[in-house]
């Protein structure tokens, strides 16, 4: 029988088995003595919140592979703000650095304006002491963002393209699973997937 955990990522925390400076997602489970289990999907670093773990590699693959275009749904602050001129390149699909094709297709909801002054004490400390020195002025965008790729820091590079920069991003959903807002981060939980 497979397993499937959904795991509230941590910022600082890197998605893979090993690591020699970072605590990894699989360190979260150890205590289940699980070799057979795997993230699907990755976030980096500095990013945030769902990731589901599993044994089932089958599954994993269906999750993850890119003609499935599983939508993955993220909440992000960026430096600057994006106008709807922005908002409508990112949607239609931008050229990144390192990359000759297009990004596919995006929805974007930009949910309001804020400063670097307000969002600061919300941040994860690892985030806090990278952003401290901006101005506490400097305009801060918040919204989301829903993708169907996964390319290495996607959103990240989507934004610096409209001259955006990424300074919180929380991935909330993917291919139809939610965040539980009660897993804390670091936290994790057992659930039960969808016949696909």
């Amino acid at each position: 029988m497979y397993h499937y955990y959904m795991f509230n990522k941590p910022v600082g925390c890197v998605t893979a088995r090993t690591d020699d400076r970072h605590t990894t997602v699989m360190d979260y489970f150890r205590e289940l003595q699980n070799d057979r289990l795997s993230p699907v999907g990755r976030l980096d670093l500095e990013t945030e919140g769902l990731l589901i773990i599993t044994d089932d590699g089958k599954w994993n693959q269906l999750m993850t592979h890119p003609d499935n275009k599983k939508e993955k749904c993220y909440e992000f602050f960026t430096l600057n703000e994006i106008t709807e001129e922005k908002r409508q390149q990112l949607e239609q699909g931008v050229y990144v650095i390192g990359s000759e094709k297009i990004t596919a297709p995006a929805k974007v909801e930009v949910c309001g304006m804020t400063t670097v002054g307000e969002v600061l004490p919300m941040l994860p400390e690892l985030l806090r002491e990278k952003y401290c020195h901006n101005r506490p002025e400097h305009p801060v965008t918040k919204g989301k963002i829903t993708i169907t790729e996964g390319r290495k820091r996607q959103i990240r590079r989507m934004m610096k393209a409209v001259g955006c920069l990424v300074i919180y991003l929380k991935r909330i959903s993917m291919g139809g699973y939610v965040l539980d807002e009660a897993l804390q981060p670091g936290e994790w939980k057992e659930i039960e997937v969808m016949a696909e």
